[in-house]
C-alpha cells in the first residue's frame, strides 16, 4: 500500500474517533475514489504512489470544478462547502510550483534541448511535466512551454 493511501486511512480513523463529520466524508470520498481505481480493469492491482498522487489531485479538480459551477448557480453554500472539501483534499498533495520555479523548470528543458521548436513542443512539454510531476497544471506547463519556444521554421 503506497504512503498516501495509509495516510489517508489513517487521517480517516482520527476523524472518526474525534467524531468530525466533515473531515470523515472528505477523507472517505478520496479512499474510495482511489479504491475505485485499484479495482478497475480485468483484474485488481496495486497503485503507485503516483498514481494516488493524480487520483487526489483529480478529486481535488472536481471539487473546484463543481464550487464553480455552484456559485454561477447561486448555490454558495454548496460552493462553499466543494471549496472547503477541495482545499482540504489539496493538505495531500505536494505544494504547487510557483511561476517562477516552472519558469526555471521550462528553461532548463529548453537549454537541454536548444534546437528545439514548435514542432516538438509535445516533446517538450513532457520533459517538464517529467520534472513538474503534478505539482502544476497542464494548460499551464503547455501554455508556458509554448511562450518560451521560438516559431518553427
Amino acid at each position: 500500500m503506497a504512503e498516501l493511501k495509509t495516510r489517508l486511512r489513517t487521517d480517516l480513523n482520527q476523524a472518526m474517533k474525534a467524531r468530525q463529520t466533515f473531515q470523515t466524508q472528505a477523507l472517505r470520498m478520496a479512499l474510495t475514489a482511489i479504491t475505485n481505481e485499484e479495482v478497475a480493469g480485468a483484474s485488481a492491482r496495486e497503485l503507485s504512489a503516483d498514481e494516488e498522487q493524480k487520483i487526489l489531485t483529480r478529486e481535488v479538480r472536481k471539487r473546484r470544478e463543481s464550487a464553480d459551477i455552484y456559485a454561477q448557480a447561486n448555490r454558495s453554500e454548496l460552493a462553499s462547502k466543494e471549496t472547503a472539501e477541495a482545499d482540504f483534499l489539496a493538505t495531500y498533495l505536494p505544494a504547487a510550483l510557483t511561476e517562477d520555479e516552472l519558469d526555471a523548470i521550462v528553461t532548463s528543458v529548453l537549454a537541454a534541448n536548444p534546437d528545439a521548436t514548435l514542432k516538438q513542443m509535445g516533446l517538450i512539454i513532457k520533459a517538464v511535466n517529467a520534472q513538474v510531476q503534478g505539482r502544476a497544471p497542464g494548460a499551464t506547463v503547455a501554455a508556458k512551454v509554448k511562450a518560451a519556444l521560438p516559431p518553427a521554421a
